[in-house]
């Protein structure tokens, strides 16, 4: 009698119901499946880090006395798609049942399902005990509403698990979100906290990528790779987060700056969305911060946010909108992305600059990804999908339950407003309050046309242009078109033939 155990490189959860105790006719298996590695291109950080973390999770339980049949990628086998990796264990095992947890992503839970229907042997899959809420708990708590926003189910989830409430079941400080006061730049003080991410040297490792025709872009640093990779690990950033970071969050959680690519964001995702850190821990960790009184409520509550709020509404678009979702393109942009998103080569310096940190770190944090990156690629009209398989390549944490909605709806408003109410775009006004990447670029940022003039101000009101008939009766971006309607014909000439230029030289902007 032989249970088949299967756990995802994304389910490094050591604290899951399953390994509570160890038995012997249980085998967990954990394969490297070169499927995972392709499906889109992958940065090096990204591939190295999954990897050794499953190796490490393997190891601990081993450790703990439970049975692991680990494949890595590089084992001789002719059996390398999930199902017949899988059709092999179970004859070589002559298992009699099988378990699975459920895949956060689409494409792996059809597979999975698609697989235990063929079995002979019972098939059954399991929760990842993870997530606050359920899959589809957020397409329930909006089945009789005529809008979905974020704000209505973080409220729910704040209600439901009594997260900063007071004995009435009021939010403390009488506010349910402080996000307005969470828009500060940075301008060197207060003094960013040193960086305490291990160093990794995975050098054997990176070779061994290498010689088995792992496709990749991205700077490896295989020698110092700076990621908590393991339970441990991650427990230890977070501790330096809550410590020394998180009172600062809120304030500067939106600001950008050429010298501090980390600024005062907690480096926690990855770890949390490879399951090697709950979501209640962290929660609650922040929330005893500021009841310590170690960190503003305004920060805590911003920090909160994006955890119980963002995170479990994201998960819950993906599930309800799936597979539909992806092919979402409601302004029908198609232009394929510039060479610079692999290279950074770049004149405009924000661009350069974040694209630039994340082909060398595999990170950027949420503003840098929403309002440069993603603003850049809206107002030019890039393909969402496209830009999607980028954005799920290129950064460490990204993972398709989170990074498809971020980007398809949040990002670049292919869903038709779903997610986000209006499109987030800005001109270059919004960068230069917030950043200092303005400062020795080759363009002006108060020039909304001319060879000088910020794409990103040509392209912002080319883009209202453009995409009139669908944009003008949202209420939120009533004053665009107000100004816009103000400008003289003239002017909007000049910014359309400038921006049509923008638009077919991108590769040379």
């Amino acid at each position: 009698m032989t249970e088949l155990r299967l756990i995802l490189g994304d389910q490094l959860n050591s604290r899951h119901s399953w390994f509570q105790c160890c038995r012997d006719d249980v085998v967990y298996l954990m394969l490297e499946l070169r499927q995972e590695m392709s499906y889109v291109l992958h940065h090096a950080q990204k591939l190295l880090a999954i990897l050794v973390a499953m190796r490490d999770f393997a190891r601990h339980l081993q450790h703990q006395g439970h049975r692991v049949h680990y494949v890595r990628f590089d084992q001789p086998d002719d059996h390398d798609a999930l199902e017949t990796r899988l059709d092999a264990l179970v004859e070589h095992y002559q298992a009699t049942s099988f378990q699975w947890q459920l895949p956060d992503e689409w494409r792996l839970d059809q597979q999975l399902r698609n697989w235990s229907l063929k079995q002979t042997i019972p098939c059954q899959s399991a929760d990842t005990e993870h997530f606050f809420s359920h899959r589809l708990e957020v397409d329930e708590f909006f089945k009789n509403k005529t809008q979905w926003r974020m704000e209505s189910f973080y409220r729910h989830m704040r209600k439901k698990h009594h997260i900063l409430l007071d004995e009435q079941n009021n939010p403390v400080g009488k506010k349910w979100n402080f996000d307005q006061e969470n828009r500060k730049p940075w301008h060197g003080n207060p003094p960013v906290p040193m960086d305490v991410r291990p160093k990794h040297d995975h050098q054997h490792l990176w070779q061994a990528l290498q010689s088995g025709g792992i496709r990749y872009f991205g700077a490896d640093h295989a020698e110092a790779l700076r990621w908590p990779l393991n339970r441990f690990e991650a427990l230890e950033q977070l501790n330096h987060f809550i410590r020394h970071v998180l009172t600062h969050f809120g304030d500067y959680q939106d600001a950008m700056h050429r010298e501090e690519p980390l600024l005062f964001h907690s480096m926690l995702s990855f770890a949390l969305n490879t399951k090697m850190l709950d979501p209640r821990e962290v929660v609650a960790a922040a929330e005893q911060a500021w009841m310590d009184g170690r960190a503003s409520l305004s920060a805590v509550e911003g920090f909160i946010r994006q955890i119980l709020g963002w995170r479990e509404y994201i998960r819950g678009i993906y599930w309800a909108r799936m597979p539909e979702y992806r092919s979402c393109n409601h302004l029908d942009h198609h232009q394929p992305l510039p060479s610079w998103f692999w290279n950074g080569q770049t004149k405009m310096n924000c661009v350069a600059h974040a694209i630039g940190q994340s082909l060398e770190y595999a990170y950027a944090h949420h503003i840098q990804r929403l309002m440069v990156i993603g603003n850049i690629a809206l107002l030019a009209g890039l393909s969402p999908s496209s830009l999607h398989e980028w954005y799920l390549g290129v950064y460490i944490d990204a993972f398709e339950w989170v990074e498809l909605p971020n980007t398809l709806g949040m990002s670049q408003f292919a869903d038709g407003g779903l997610l986000a109410t209006k499109p987030y775009v800005s001109s270059g006004a919004y960068i230069h309050r917030m950043s200092n990447y303005c400062q020795g670029c080759r363009y002006q940022q108060r020039l909304r046309h001319g060879e000088l003039a910020c794409p990103f101000n040509t392209l912002y009101w080319d883009f209202f242009q453009r995409h009139r008939n669908i944009l003008r009766s949202n209420p939120r971006i009533a004053m665009v078109y107000k100004q816009l309607d103000q400008m003289s014909t003239e002017e909007i000439k000049l910014i359309t033939a400038r921006a049509h230029n923008l638009r077919i030289n991108l590769e040379y902007v």
